[in-house]
């Protein structure tokens, strides 16, 4: 890493030294923020034991977003690829 940068991201009362690159960086920060954002949010809504409570919804919370939007690009893409072949389809029986 020759152009590293060191940063500082809190998180759940804790401080996380990392070193990334700097394109990283706003995207790091960002995650950091919705995190903590998440945590308040679970905090005023459920009672909780500990922040390792907190932490594992907002795991759960995030990991099942990625899952749902994996599911849904792939459920768009078979609707795409439905369309494009009905309309092959039409187009051949028009040439024909």
């Amino acid at each position: 890493m020759s152009n590293a940068l060191k940063i500082k991201l809190s998180i759940a009362d804790r401080v996380y030294p990392l070193t990334i690159q700097p394109s990283q960086e706003e995207g790091l920060r960002k995650a950091a923020k919705k995190i903590e954002e998440m945590i308040k949010k679970f905090e005023k809504s459920y009672a909780v034991r500990d922040k390792q409570d907190v932490l594992a919804m907002c795991a759960l919370q995030f990991a099942a977003q990625v899952e749902q939007k994996g599911i849904d690009k792939n459920n768009d893409q078979e609707q795409i690829e439905e369309k494009l072949e009905a309309l092959n389809q039409m187009l051949l029986n028009h040439l024909a």
